[in-house]
């Protein structure tokens, strides 16, 4: 487990806005924050992951588990797919991909990919301890290709066992 830096992003999806991550920390009912770094909007497996979780999102809840997506494009292109996809969790605009970067979010192809996200940014998906005064990235999953992420049944798995320690 390591510390993180705060994460404060606009939100376009449940929940508050601006979405600051030390807010989430130490709220009753809450033990668990999956945060998902989606590669862009095209990509189709990012969004085949978020309707899968957001179909089984009570697992979650039931879980004290709250998931959170994170797309590196503006807020108004952001608010165009929750008003396609209508999660029933956050979804946090991250214009430049500073948080992504900041936490470790895969890049393939060196300067080109980080030009270029549809071809260089890869997902990643972090699963925060989130029960104290500081979030701590408990699970981290770093995808080295598009189709490499969790599924739901993994990522509920990984909740399970470190909630069993």
């Amino acid at each position: 487990m390591r510390d993180v830096p705060d994460i404060t992003l606009e939100n376009v999806g449940v929940g508050p806005s601006p979405y600051r991550l030390a807010d989430r920390t130490g709220v009753p009912e809450l033990d668990w924050l999956v945060v998902l770094f989606q590669r862009d909007r095209y990509c189709r497996n990012c969004r085949r992951q978020v309707r899968a979780i957001a179909d089984r999102y009570e697992e979650f809840t039931h879980r004290g588990a709250e998931v959170v997506s994170v797309l590196p494009e503006p807020t108004a292109v952001a608010t165009r797919w929750q008003d396609v996809h209508d999660l029933p969790f956050p979804l946090l605009a991250d214009p430049g991909g500073e948080i992504g970067e900041q936490l470790g979010q895969p890049v393939r192809f060196g300067r080109f990919g980080e030009r270029f996200d549809l071809l260089g940014r890869m997902p990643l998906a972090l699963l925060f301890d989130v029960r104290f005064d500081q979030a701590v990235i408990a699970y981290s999953h770093e995808g080295r290709q598009p189709s490499d992420r969790p599924d739901v049944d993994e990522l509920l798995r990984e909740i399970d066992v470190l909630a069993a320690r």
